[in-house]
């Protein structure tokens, strides 16, 4: 387990060096991420490479017993670059070309702009491929700028000619006989600004993943000529940020890692969990928390600090769902630049701040359990099926003012995550093996392998879930020749007769266990039930169209069954519905706990288990333990009912007769 922050050396005299670093050991940090935006120090002038000081600074960490992260500083290109080739700078949708002095201002497909690049990182890597206190690389840093330039037109067109082959097929799967779009030369088709065709607007997001992938994997390859087998890549991604497809970029890292700020307010675990969850899905394996909210940031509406106690609990949180690592960002301030009000560990004096005594007990911590914790993950019966295209097929047509694709996706993980139920979250052609129960959000495009996958597992004793807006489109974002749910309508036992985008909430009962009554709001559809389909929830009156009709069936097959939830339930309604269909799929919580308390467990391959207990609230809590353990923090036997404070955190370990 790792430990430690984001340093910058270059931002102060070396004489600085010696106390950053032994406060760091002092803290318990084992790992420092350095470099990403030091572009201009590591090459002050074209050809010239300053790299003498980071080997510096990197020594003088591993002499403290503290690894490197090494980050390539392409998202900061230095001034001179830009200033002799003002093409590498990216252009907005209003034609208005990047200034120097932000980050990721590049255009990512400018061919000057990748040669200077590689440069740059073939550098480092000749310099630092074998050193042996590199454990890992990241590259660049939060990509996220788009560019209109015409190049990326001309890359753009080209993409579109490789996909469709000829400008028929594109027209075709386009509908471009609509206000006569129609195209007769690839050079004619434009980047969407704005609203655009729908088919558009897919590729040109498809587009942008395979020019951000390209980019990536020219650093990869050179980093690999160089580096050492063990020593991974990874880059910082930003949770739910969704310019592109995350899964097509993750698949040639080793590792994924990702950036967990709260911004303004406090950590709502049932909600940050699933980006966890997300991240950990991206490469079904343990990720790295590459950044961490220390305390505040300086870009949210009320840069808020998080609670005492706070930043220890969501450390603890972010390793229950799969952390290998957790790094802070910053460890001190610059005297300057845009981030001067960012929360720190470490004062622009050099002194700690009040929060760098809390990061100061995770350290010990994490000595203490690190050996347990090691070589474990989390383990779930339930996955949730995430995808790019869907969200934004969904967010460029909401029909609802209100109809926000990661609310929805919230809104069924919710419950799971308050119940101490694990979730993998994974891309919608994942394999589904080894899963009890599936939730598909908001599955809006459909393609056959997908059918087939969804069809086999519930075939095969599986529990499925689909929502509203399931079945709706084609892989090209035009709309299926079919009532929703499509291809899946016999599997759900139902057909959408009509959809309707709710001015306000309509009543309507459930029969899932007794009778309820509640309320749905945003959006709901008329069902019509099939002939092995069942109506689990109806409509009471309303608008006169949904009167007594079917919002919710059920239709078993074989030994599995398929659910589907034509509306979004209120949210007494979605915990009594998502109780009733996990526990028919036979899934059961790690542990019963109080409201606001987060049972977390990671196992190993053999077996070996790990409980990660956190107090939320600000309230004491106590827990009744179901099983003998031992307090990981003190190597000492438990006693039941535990105590928790609030934000307290218990890392326990069944004891031996009861593993």
């Amino acid at each position: 387990m790792r430990l430690g922050a984001a340093w910058y050396p270059e931002h102060w005299p070396e004489e600085h060096w010696t106390e950053d670093v032994r406060l760091m050991r002092e803290a318990g940090m084992n790992v420092s991420r350095i470099a990403e935006f030091a572009w201009s120090t590591m090459e002050p002038a074209e050809g010239q490479f300053n790299l003498d000081w980071l080997e510096r600074a990197v020594s003088l960490l591993a002499d403290n017993g503290i690894a490197t992260v090494l980050g390539t500083p392409t998202a900061a290109p230095p001034a001179w670059l830009t200033q002799a080739h003002p093409t590498t700078l990216a252009v907005d949708e209003y034609g208005r070309r990047a200034q120097h002095g932000n980050r990721c201002h590049y255009c990512v497909n400018s061919p000057i702009y990748l040669d200077f690049c590689r440069q740059i990182v073939e550098a480092m890597a000749i310099r630092f491929g074998q050193n042996p206190h590199i454990i890992g690389w990241q590259l660049d840093n939060e990509y996220n700028r788009v560019c209109y330039c015409e190049e990326c037109r001309r890359e753009f067109q080209q993409f579109l000619k490789k996909r469709f082959d000829t400008i028929e097929n594109l027209n075709q799967h386009w509908s471009t006989a609509y206000w006569s779009e129609a195209y007769n030369d690839w050079r004619q088709i434009p980047i969407p600004i704005g609203y655009h065709n729908p088919g558009l607007m897919l590729e040109w997001r498809r587009f942008i993943t395979e020019s951000y992938r390209r980019y990536q994997h020219q650093q990869i390859a050179i980093l690999r000529r160089y580096i050492k087998p063990e020593v991974w890549i990874t880059h910082n991604f930003m949770g739910w940020f969704d310019l592109f497809d995350h899964y097509e970029m993750a698949a040639d890292l080793d590792l994924a890692a990702w950036d967990n700020y709260i911004g303004t307010g406090q950590l709502d675990y049932t909600a940050n969990g699933a980006v966890h969850d997300l991240t950990r899905g991206l490469k079904r394996q343990n990720f790295w928390l590459m950044e961490t909210q220390p305390g505040h940031v300086n870009w949210s509406s009320i840069n808020n600090d998080l609670n005492h106690g706070a930043v220890r609990a969501m450390a603890w949180h972010a390793i229950g769902h799969g952390a290998e690592a957790v790094l802070y960002w910053q460890w001190r301030s610059a005297l300057g630049g845009q981030e001067q009000y960012h929360g720190t560990l470490i004062g622009p004096d050099g002194k700690p701040r009040l929060l760098y005594q809390e990061i100061h007990q995770i350290g010990p911590d994490l000595s203490q359990a690190g050996d347990a914790l090691s070589g474990t993950s989390p383990k779930a019966e339930v996955a949730m099926l995430h995808s790019y295209p869907d969200r934004w097929s969904v967010m460029w047509q909401k029909h609802h003012r209100d109809f926000d694709y990661i609310q929805h996706f919230i809104h069924y993980y919710r419950p799971l995550a308050e119940r101490n139920i694990p979730v993998d979250v994974i891309s919608d052609h994942a394999s589904l093996d080894d899963y009890k129960l599936v939730i598909a959000p908001c599955l809006l495009i459909l393609d056959d392998k997908l059918v087939e996958s969804l069809t086999q597992f519930v075939k095969g004793g599986g529990h499925l879930i689909l929502t509203l807006r399931t079945g709706m489109k084609d892989e090209y974002n035009a709309l299926l020749p079919s009532r929703q749910p499509g291809p899946l309508s016999r599997l759900a036992g139902c057909r959408v007769e009509e959809y309707y985008a709710l001015e306000k909430e309509v009543p309507l009962f459930s029969i899932w266990r007794d009778v309820e009554r509640g309320n749905c709001s945003i959006w709901a559809e008329r069902l019509e039930v099939g002939d092995e389909g069942h109506a689990l929830a109806s409509y009471a009156k309303s608008n006169g169209w949904l009167d007594n009709k079917a919002a919710v069936t059920m239709r078993d097959e074989r030994a599995g069954r398929a659910y589907y939830v034509g509306t979004w339930l209120d949210e007494t309604m979605q915990r009594s519905f998502m109780e009733f269909a996990s526990d028919e799929a036979g899934v059961k919580p790690v542990m019963d706990s109080s409201k606001g308390v987060e049972v977390c467990r990671r196992v190993a391959e053999d077996g070996r288990t790990v409980y990660i207990l956190i107090n939320h609230s600000r309230e004491p809590a106590q827990l009744d333990l179901p099983f003998s353990a031992t307090n990981l923090f003190t190597q000492k036997a438990l006693e039941t009912p535990l105590d928790l404070e609030p934000n307290g955190v218990a890392v326990i370990a069944p004891a031996a007769s009861d593993n």
